[in-house]
């Protein structure tokens, strides 16, 4: 259904506020993806400059997405007009979406990344209000790409429909840099988080505090960098993410000539000697790459570990590799209650993200349904 965010605008202006006390005061943390949505947000794909040859293809991973994830939670799709709008329904619905569980917001945005400038919502248990989010500020990748720090007031109006409070850190951070489990550890990298094209004032130290403040998070595993061909400085969600509160998965790459092969070792050695937040050792499970993926002589990010994990089911992106097929199976084994499916995304990735970097979960809390 498309949804009239210009009504829903002047109803709620004066239900949101920016709050500055942080979000730990007032109880709330982040919590695991796995952990039950309401609903998966995404924004329609329409920029040219990112798939000039493959944007028709990547419309109908889109329809796949919502297809798959419309069957176990709510789907909010964020579309720049109405053309965009009549577009999307037609390919949702003629890919078998449940059109029910779809709703159309008219939010213009540049691209799609709404993981990185999107909200990182935070919840707390009981009371009123137990839906806020985090609003970082985003500089389109450390200045790399400046029309996209447009994308940085989607957030605010995703607050305004919703009606949540929205917490100011006045950090640079995007949603796809870190990683939670939901007891309290962070997952992140040096390579993005304490690169001087983000927070070049800030220190480790006090990076860790603001993450404390505003996920709710008391310990930090730091990994050193990301992968071959990733222009957002190390993402973590290419490299390793939790699958349940005590074990991570890591990509590794077994080629030792191979430019991924060094760091991807450091990251897995730095793994094998962290601890959760009982302080045991994690346990760490290796995740292939899908080999070189190139386009126009580039190499491009291409890794498993950008996975989504909603409600019932893991989305994973596949490269038509041999390794897709073990990927799957891996992540089977670790998803036991949940289906996994592989949606190819060698049209997606030629824009230099996957399945993660366009999804952003919504928590499931008291009162509201899925």
């Amino acid at each position: 259904m498309l949804n009239d965010p210009l009504l829903k605008l002047s109803q709620a202006k004066s239900d949101t506020a920016v709050e500055r006390i942080s979000p730990r005061r007032l109880g709330y943390h982040m919590p695991a993806e796995w952990e039950p949505h309401r609903s998966t947000w995404l924004a329609w794909p329409h920029n040219l400059e990112t798939w000039p040859d493959q944007l028709e293809l990547v419309k109908e991973i889109w329809a796949q997405m919502a297809r798959v994830i419309s069957r176990e939670e709510e789907v909010c799709l964020l579309v720049n007009d109405q053309q965009a709008q009549a577009e999307a329904t037609k390919r949702l619905r003629d890919a078998g979406a449940i059109m029910e569980r779809v709703s159309i917001y008219m939010i213009p945005t540049v691209d799609v990344w709404i993981r990185d400038y999107g909200p990182t919502f935070v919840t707390k248990k009981g009371g009123e209000r137990c839906l806020a989010f985090n609003d970082w500020v985003f500089n389109g990748w450390g200045r790399k790409y400046r029309f996209y720090e447009q994308d940085d007031s989607v957030a605010k109006t995703i607050a305004i429909l919703l009606r949540v409070p929205v917490f100011e850190s006045g950090i640079v951070l995007e949603g796809g840099s870190i990683d939670v489990n939901g007891c309290g550890i962070c997952l992140t990298t040096e390579q993005c988080l304490m690169n001087p094209n983000r927070n070049p004032h800030l220190g480790r130290t006090e990076i860790e505090q603001v993450l404390r403040d505003y996920l709710g998070v008391d310990h930090f595993i730091w990994l050193s960098q990301g992968i071959a061909g990733d222009d957002t400085d190390g993402h973590i969600d290419d490299i390793a993410r939790f699958v349940n509160p005590t074990t991570v998965v890591c990509a590794l790459e077994e080629d030792s000539r191979n430019e991924n092969y060094a760091p991807l070792q450091e990251n897995y050695e730095r793994l094998q000697e962290a601890r959760d937040q009982d302080g045991r050792r994690l346990a760490v499970v290796p995740l292939p790459l899908p080999g070189r993926v190139v386009y126009e002589g580039i190499r491009l990010p291409a890794s498993y570990v950008n996975f989504y994990i909603a409600n019932g089911v893991v989305l994973v992106p596949t490269y038509s590799h041999p390794n897709d097929q073990l990927a799957l199976g891996i992540l089977g084994d670790l998803f036991p209650g949940r289906k996994v499916f592989g949606i190819p995304c060698g049209p997606l990735v030629a824009g230099l993200g996957a399945i993660h970097c366009v999804t952003q979960q919504e928590p499931l809390v008291d009162g509201s349904n899925p």
